[in-house]
């Protein structure tokens, strides 16, 4: 339904693709294309945004950086590590993102759902490296994450942003797993 929701990953911020689509998220139930605002998904990549890559909202045959395709707060990251966070709620979503090494979270978006998607449909199934419909050409690395119930708060945000900078990401530590 139009339920609140928040959800956030941890990705490798240099591994990412301009397809359709490396997303975390609520989607489809199946895999099937229900149509505008049966999922809630946040991406990574570069998809409809050069040059990139973005955290952006897959809202079902559409990704948006923000309530239009044009949206110019919403800018590049270019970081080891991301945190990718969208938010969502009845006629309003919210996109932010960072480098997930350092305290900081940048709100790229925050308002009005595009047009067509004021009302969302979301199913519930939650998906990790595809798009609702399950398509697979998406690339990336997803290291952690989370989707819970709720729009979230700022203060909120901000303490996830830290707790994941607390646990310092680096390529080394990776290396030892």
């Amino acid at each position: 339904g139009d339920m609140a929701e928040t959800m956030h990953m941890v990705v490798d911020g240099q591994h990412y693709d301009r397809l359709c689509c490396f997303d975390y998220g609520n989607a489809e139930t199946d895999s099937i294309d229900h149509g505008r605002g049966t999922m809630e998904a946040v991406y990574w990549g570069i998809r409809g945004m050069d040059p990139g890559p973005r955290v952006q909202a897959d809202l079902e045959n559409g990704m948006w950086p923000g309530q239009s395709k044009n949206t110019t707060s919403n800018v590049e990251i270019h970081a080891e590590f991301v945190t990718a966070m969208l938010k969502g709620k009845a006629g309003q979503f919210a996109i932010k993102g960072g480098d997930a090494q350092t305290r900081h979270l940048k709100t790229m978006f925050e308002g009005p759902r595009p047009g067509g998607y004021h009302t969302m449909k979301k199913q519930g199934a939650i998906i990790l490296g595809t798009g609702g419909d399950n398509s697979n050409w998406g690339v990336g690395t997803w290291f952690e994450g989370a989707i819970v119930s709720g729009y979230s708060s700022d203060e909120v945000d901000n303490e996830i942003q830290a707790s994941i900078a607390d646990a310092r990401y680096s390529r080394d530590l990776l290396l030892m797993v």
